[in-house]
């Protein structure tokens, strides 16, 4: 039977203009990224969705592998609600690698009623041609909700679903390469002290990604010290994924940086040592971020067909 959640829960799924996604890499770490819910839920099936594209092949690759996703409704601003609980979803994911022009339709629809009205017209047409034609939905059929009372993860949460694992995760083996940083750690702390949103994602005990909200205390050569919420940070050495992000009204000007690392962690704080960093800043003007959203789209179809993983 499909899981149900309660209206003030649906509320954040239909009003929220960001999330964040984790899924799990190969090595048992896990990736963090920002993502555009646009109100994709379906109560009746028991699933909340996402927008992604299939030029983004590895990631999709990824989760066609290990499935078990979480997505966390972690910020209220420029959204439609007020409500101040913090939502996990953890469950299945499934891409629709093959749209059909109904699901595109329905992604359409949902983005421009979020975003705003695409742009039309000679230019406009071709250029978004690929960045329409290869935007899907992934749904994520849920399987745990966990709601915390405010978006700090403090307090009881209210559970729904498949029971929280009985203990935290155990310690994993550090990695051949070593656990130091391997990024730079004075640009790394500088960037995410830019991002008002920081979150921590790992993988569970049960094999579920989970994602927490937490706040840099401090930096030096060793790694990032994280402090968070009771509960948040897990015990142990572990591979984790980190995300510091901002956006803007209908995500028009956006900044994200991605990282995966080592943590060690004790006592809810943790020593975070990154190594390895991707991101972007996306400019406030609409009218460039729809040309690079073009440009960007073009290049991952491109990429995706010489791997074969697109038609040609």
């Amino acid at each position: 039977m499909p899981l149900s959640w309660p209206h003030h829960t649906d509320e954040i799924f239909g009003g929220d203009m960001t999330a964040a996604l984790a899924y799990a890499t190969p090595a048992r770490g896990t990736v963090v990224m920002a993502v555009a819910p646009v109100g994709l839920r379906d109560r009746e099936r028991g699933a909340v969705g996402f927008t992604t594209s299939l030029g983004f092949a590895k990631k999709l690759d990824r989760i066609r592998r290990e499935p078990r996703v979480a997505l966390a409704y972690h910020a209220r601003e420029h959204g439609r609600s007020e409500r101040s609980e913090y939502v996990l979803v953890q469950g299945r994911a499934e891409p629709v690698t093959g749209p059909t022009a109904e699901d595109r339709a329905l992604v359409r629809r949902h983005a421009e009623d979020f975003l705003g009205a695409g742009r039309s017209g000679a230019f406009w047409d071709r250029w978004l041609r690929e960045y329409y034609m290869v935007r899907i939905p992934v749904w994520v059929h849920v399987e745990r909700l966990t709601v915390w009372p405010d978006l700090r993860c403090a307090g009881q949460p209210e559970l729904y679903g498949l029971p929280e694992p009985v203990s935290p995760p155990d310690p994993q083996p550090p990695p051949g390469k070593g656990t130091g940083p391997r990024v730079g750690m004075k640009r790394a702390a500088k960037r995410l002290a830019n991002t008002p949103h920081v979150l921590l994602g790992h993988a569970g005990a049960d094999g579920y990604p989970t994602i927490g909200p937490v706040e840099l205390h401090g930096s030096d050569a060793s790694g990032l010290e994280l402090t968070a919420a009771r509960g948040v940070i897990p015990p142990g050495a572990r591979r984790a994924g980190l995300l510091g992000h901002a956006y803007r009204p209908k995500l028009i000007g956006l900044t994200a940086r991605q990282y995966t690392g080592w943590l060690e962690a004790g006592d809810d704080r943790a020593l975070y040592a990154p190594h390895s960093e991707t991101g972007f800043v996306a400019p406030p003007n609409e009218t460039l971020l729809l040309f690079f959203n073009g440009l960007q789209a073009k290049q991952g179809v491109r990429r995706a067909r010489r791997e074969g993983k697109l038609p040609t």
